[in-house]
């Protein structure tokens, strides 16, 4: 939490703070919902998981962006220990998506699965390239340019066109989940659930959670468009924009893998092989 305390290093050691235990309680509170939700198809706990969790990343972030403001906690030295740390994060996240491109390969692949049959299973057909897959393809794609815009827009100390920029990113990122919102509801009532199989499992768990990731990086963008309205962002000090536009980057990245993976090569009959 931000102080009047005068800094005298050059350090991040910011004052105790009540944040990080109630995030912990809250994250708590929505994982034993979401178990709840799932076994007895009540939805209660998860609820007030979820706005216990939204209260908490609200609050946290006033005090992150009163100490920005600041101008005596957010040294040269703490952002670059911000920028290191967040690249670290970003590498956890890698790791993360790691582990369900695993998944789908080591389902699909006779070479690495000797009891794999044929891909997808059953009579199910996998999800093509073209169509909506395609179409966000390009949004993404469209939505990192736009954000490398305004990102360099803030270096030039070009407000306005920063904000217009961050605008149109957000907005992207909002189209982007719409059209995978609705892929998601022609594919649950037309052709497969996630219960029906390991490729339906893989397929929802791989670009579910990228979705996920998707809607936290337009709401991070989100933030970063109503500072930029309020003029927090400076040419020599933007941490937060920076953090953001290298989350959607990331983002990016592995929806391009996603999309050749999952969406093309597991598409395209290389895969529809039976296991030796």
């Amino acid at each position: 939490m931000a102080s009047d305390t005068t800094k005298t290093h050059p350090w991040h050691l910011v004052e105790p703070s009540p944040w990080p235990i109630l995030a912990a309680v809250s994250a708590a509170v929505m994982a034993v919902g979401l178990i709840v939700f799932m076994h007895e198809d009540s939805p209660w706990l998860l609820i007030l998981g979820l706005v216990l969790v939204m209260g908490v990343f609200t609050g946290w972030l006033r005090d992150v962006v009163a100490e920005a403001q600041g101008g005596i906690f957010h040294s040269e030295l703490v952002q670059k220990g911000l920028r290191l740390g967040f690249v670290l994060f970003i590498v956890s996240e890698v790791m993360f998506f790691f582990a369900f491109f695993w998944a789908y390969f080591h389902s699909s692949l006779p070479i690495l699965n000797n009891v794999a049959g044929t891909w997808p299973n059953g009579d199910l057909e996998a999800i093509g390239a073209g169509g909506i897959p395609m179409l966000n393809t390009l949004i993404l794609l469209s939505s990192s340019v736009t954000v490398t815009i305004a990102h360099h827009a803030i270096i030039e100390n070009d407000r306005p066109k920063a904000v217009r920029w961050t605008g149109i990113t957000v907005l992207l990122g909002v189209i982007f989940l719409g059209f995978q919102i609705f892929e998601y509801a022609e594919l649950i009532l037309h052709s497969f659930t996630i219960s029906d199989g390991i490729y339906p499992s893989t397929f929802y768990m791989a670009t579910g959670f990228h979705g996920f990731h998707v809607l936290v990086g337009t709401i991070f963008l989100f933030v970063c468009f109503m500072r930029l309205r309020a003029g927090h962002f400076k040419a020599e000090q933007h941490v937060g924009f920076e953090a953001a536009a290298w989350y959607w980057h990331f983002v990016d990245v592995v929806w391009v893998f996603l999309y050749i993976n999952v969406y093309f090569w597991g598409a395209t009959g290389f895969l529809h092989l039976p296991a030796s």
